[in-house]
């Protein structure tokens, strides 16, 4: 009876523990949701940088710290809960701060943001997935920690990959925090002072009424280089392989 009483006891303790951890994703969520309750997510638009430019720029003009401040943390807070239009506010920063403050700004926001997600999703169900996982998950993970920095840098530098996946499949392979900063950083500032250079122009786009070319990341003049640095990433990755394969067959020839 005690060790029937035992096992009630943790199986409760445990479910007590499984609920805790599941606090960060369910407070992301509900932030989500609020998010678009509130229309907030309108403020994230062109049609919000259109309107209210002339406003940010003269509260710029006198609050210069607290304008970055806020942005700053507004930025991580649209990261963090993976809200669309993030790349209108890339726009809004180079306009409002220069392409490269602007750009700054933008990689240390959007890096918090992405550590916020990346935590919370590593804490709250990172090791349930773990235990669920087959052999080829396993090996998978394997790989990719073998290789984090270079696979999370590619993942970053190609601009097709979605932020929010990028954010989430490191913390289920158990990538440290380090690495997944480190790479975040490096891997999205090239893309981001694009955009941002996009947005040091916008205010003579808008005079004409026209609106800010988006596709100019996929120019061969801008993807050419990405591709090029994204390649690049996969090097060690390469010669690693090459490496453990040499190993391999000079280790059969020696059998």
């Amino acid at each position: 009876m005690s060790k029937a009483l035992d096992h009630d006891g943790q199986d409760a303790g445990t479910a007590r523990f499984s609920m805790k951890r599941l606090v960060p994703l369910a407070v992301l969520a509900v932030a989500m949701a609020l998010f678009f309750v509130f229309d907030l997510h309108t403020y994230v638009s062109f049609e919000a940088l259109k309107t209210h430019r002339a406003a940010v720029l003269d509260y710029y003009a006198r609050h210069q710290v607290l304008t970055i401040l806020l942005f700053g943390a507004a930025y991580t807070v649209v990261v963090a809960l993976s809200i669309p239009g993030a790349v209108w506010m890339t726009l809004l920063g180079g306009f409002v701060f220069g392409t490269v403050p602007g750009a700054a700004v933008v990689v240390v926001a959007a890096t918090l943001g992405s550590l916020i997600v990346f935590l919370a999703a590593r804490y709250a169900i990172g090791d349930l997935l773990y235990k669920k996982a087959g052999p080829f998950v396993r090996r998978m993970e394997e790989g990719f920690q073998k290789n984090a920095f270079s696979y999370l840098m590619f993942l970053r530098l190609v601009p097709v990959f979605p932020f929010w996946l990028v954010n989430l499949v490191p913390a289920f392979l158990n990538v440290g925090a380090t690495v997944f900063v480190v790479a975040t950083v490096l891997g999205i500032a090239p893309g981001t002072v694009v955009f941002s250079s996009v947005g040091s122009g916008l205010g003579a786009v808008l005079d004409r009424g026209g609106v800010p070319d988006l596709s100019i990341v996929f120019e061969p003049h801008i993807m050419g280089p990405l591709l090029g640095l994204a390649v690049l990433a996969l090097v060690p990755v390469i010669l690693r392989r090459f490496k453990e394969r040499r190993a391999g067959g000079n280790g059969d020839g020696d059998v």
